[in-house]
């Protein structure tokens, strides 16, 4: 591909990005693969290449773009050499226009940007490191350090942290279920619930099941783990992850949205931790996920916090007396983290909070935030409480 057709193809992946932020459509990096796939000529210099170019012009629009050009020229503006680029060579965009639009440069929606820590927005903008989590029911963290170099992470026991690209899904020791991909904040709020070898501990809102396996290595395979989402198709992920990574103690519920309780009735009062791992904003997570910025709305994030409350008071009656129920959410909005703790309180009186073994992240409320500018993770807020006896 010459210079010209990559930057035309950018363009027409940022039109898809585009339409799916607007319509619930599919990530941006599963838009990309799908690109490629119908255009096996292009060569892995070119996918990378532009790869970063849509990544490049997603981190630089804050607000969501009318298209893909739109955006592209936001970049363009601030490298001339990529203006050059629109030439009308063949397969190449069209020269510029004056007075075509453009995307407005920021680090996210303005109304969105006023409710963000100010220390973060820039960080939320910048590329993050690939972290793994070492499971230690495979391997241990100073053989993975010397088979793929990186460094340790600077809080996470079990963390490693690459800088360099790498097709770790395609490594013997991803493979063999030694390590997994997890940013250090989220390996940190699974290590927030204090598990221990045969506890009974329910995951929530498992999903894929990221933080059940981490919960597994830290038990060392012994106990029990329910792990439960209403999503099938990404809970089914987790059996063949568990298979992989030697964990045999979990066990997968599929939750019906609205009759939950009656799927849980059995674990009322069993619990030694509960983890709800809440669905929100994901504003914490933008490094990886910038068009995620052009998702929220003030509708939509009224939505989710409706729903983590609703979690949490589903979660209470599952811990048994004097255990704990751990939130956890990849936000640094107040209104998902501080202020959804508060209101929990608030609802269960009784209930007490407890320390974080933590040593990353401020004290923000009744939990504690980590964040990307402060901490070098994700954003995530983590509180822990106790139920009375």
């Amino acid at each position: 591909m010459t210079p010209q057709a990559r930057v035309q193809a950018a363009i027409e992946v940022l039109d898809l990005v585009v339409g799916a932020t607007r319509d619930g459509g599919a990530a941006a990096d599963t838009l990309v693969r799908r690109y490629f796939r119908d255009r096996r000529y292009a060569g892995a210099k070119d996918r990378r290449a532009v790869r970063d170019l849509v990544y490049a012009a997603i981190r630089r629009a804050g607000e969501r773009p009318r298209d893909g050009r739109s955006a592209m020229l936001t970049l363009a503006d601030e490298d001339p050499a990529l203006a050059t680029l629109f030439d009308g060579a063949p397969h190449g965009p069209p020269p510029i226009a004056e007075d075509e639009p453009r995307a407005r440069a920021g680090p996210a929606p303005a109304w969105l940007a006023e409710l963000l820590p100010a220390e973060d927005l820039a960080a939320l903008c910048a590329r993050a490191p690939l972290d793994l989590r070492v499971n230690i029911v495979r391997s241990d963290r100073a053989s993975v350090v010397a088979a793929l170099g990186g460094e340790v992470t600077p809080h996470a026991p079990a963390g490693v942290r690459l800088h360099e690209p790498i097709q770790i899904e395609q490594h013997p020791l991803f493979l063999s279920g030694a390590v997994e991909i997890q940013d250090e904040g989220s390996q940190l709020a699974a290590l927030a619930c204090a598990v221990r070898p045969g506890m009974t501990v329910v995951d929530l809102c498992a999903g894929a099941g990221g933080k059940t396996l981490a919960l597994a290595a830290e038990m060392e395979n012994c106990g029990r783990i329910i792990a439960c989402d209403s999503d099938r198709g990404r809970l089914s992920r987790l059996p063949p992850r568990a298979e992989r990574a030697g964990v045999s103690i979990v066990e997968t519920r599929l939750l019906d949205a609205g009759r939950e309780a009656a799927a849980l009735d059995d674990l009322a009062g069993e619990a030694d931790v509960v983890l709800v791992d809440a669905p929100c904003s994901g504003t914490g997570t933008w490094r990886r996920n910038p068009e995620a910025r052009w998702r929220i709305t003030p509708r939509r994030l009224a939505a989710v916090a409706a729903t983590q409350a609703q979690l949490l008071d589903l979660a209470g009656p599952l811990v048994a007396p004097g255990k704990r129920l751990v939130y956890a959410v990849c936000s640094l909005l107040d209104s998902e983290g501080p202020d959804q703790a508060a209101a929990f309180l608030e609802r269960h009186p009784g209930w007490t909070v407890t320390d974080l073994d933590m040593t990353a992240g401020v004290a923000r409320g009744v939990g504690r935030r980590l964040s990307p500018a402060t901490d070098g993770t994700d954003g995530f807020f983590v509180a822990a409480f106790v139920r009375p006896w």
